[in-house]
């Protein structure tokens, strides 16, 4: 936390906000050669220092001025990326007063997309204590699509599991696994996380494919996540397959789009050398 970013009481309902906190910004974070919009470089910056925990929850950000010449950008582009974490929920604005984090209890987290964990251990690498709600575990046959994924014959069965997932208590995703029978025949033996499961009864989750698309929530998916309806989320399909490529799993979640972001690490591929014929 930065301890010199705070408020204080200066008569009842009135906040004195210190701002020589803007010192701690890195002046260099920002750079014109990259592709992405100062604005958004700049919201990138600022919710790494929330999401680390250097801004703690109520710290007060330095004025539009003061970021603006630590940045060498325009109060534009400071006051486009604070409405960017407004929106996600991260800042809160007083009328008057200035604009304060707003970590809460509620956990924020990013996820990196190049290392298969499971939700409990993704959640207990960053401190939090991960959590399910059971909202439905029975055996069925699996759907075409279903089949289609896991290299199933029509009419095979699947152990259906749907859950909300939670983070210190918080929802964060709504997610239905779909394991052929013949690695978990009853969906009932998972109490925590299904990874551990698999990997107890000798079947270990080594590789998955992933693919991620941006939704809105519908009313129930909405009110299971606490979120209004229309919420931007994160729709993810992962088929997890074990170490000779045999299909383990199917999943598909939505992820609260306030509250997880996934982040890939890419590197730059080296040139092609000239074949000399």
């Amino acid at each position: 936390m930065v301890s010199s970013w705070y408020y204080e009481p200066k008569e009842e309902g009135v906040m004195s906000i210190h701002q020589s906190g803007v010192e701690a910004l890195d002046r260099d974070a920002l750079s014109n050669d990259l592709p992405l919009p100062l604005y958004l470089q700049l919201a990138r910056y600022l919710r790494g220092q929330i999401v680390s925990g250097r801004f703690g929850h109520r710290d007060a950000l330095p004025g539009e001025r003061e970021m603006a010449e630590r940045f060498s950008v325009s109060r534009v582009t400071v006051r486009k990326a604070i409405k960017e974490l407004l929106d996600e929920g991260l800042l809160q604005q007083r009328q008057g007063v200035g604009t304060f984090v707003n970590r809460g209890t509620s956990p924020y987290v990013e996820q990196r997309l190049s290392t298969l964990t499971s939700f409990s251990e993704d959640m207990t690498s960053r401190g939090l204590t991960a959590g399910s709600l059971w909202l439905n575990r029975t055996v069925t046959a699996a759907s075409p699509e279903e089949a289609l994924a896991l290299g199933l014959s029509p009419g095979a069965t699947v152990s259906r599991m749907q859950r909300l997932r939670t983070a210190n208590g918080n929802a964060m995703a709504l997610e239905m696994a779909v394991i052929p029978t013949r690695f978990l025949a009853d969906p009932l033996e998972v109490q925590g996380s299904l990874y551990d499961t698999l990997r107890r009864k000798g079947f270990t989750p080594h590789r998955a494919l992933q693919r991620l698309s941006a939704i809105q929530l519908p009313a129930e998916q909405a009110e299971q996540l606490g979120v209004p309806e229309g919420s931007a989320a994160l729709y993810i399909e992962r088929r997890t397959l074990l170490e000779d490529g045999t299909p383990l799993e199917f999943v598909r979640s939505q992820y609260r789009g306030d509250a997880y972001d996934f982040i890939v690490e890419l590197n730059l591929a080296a040139p092609a050398r000239e074949v000399n014929r």
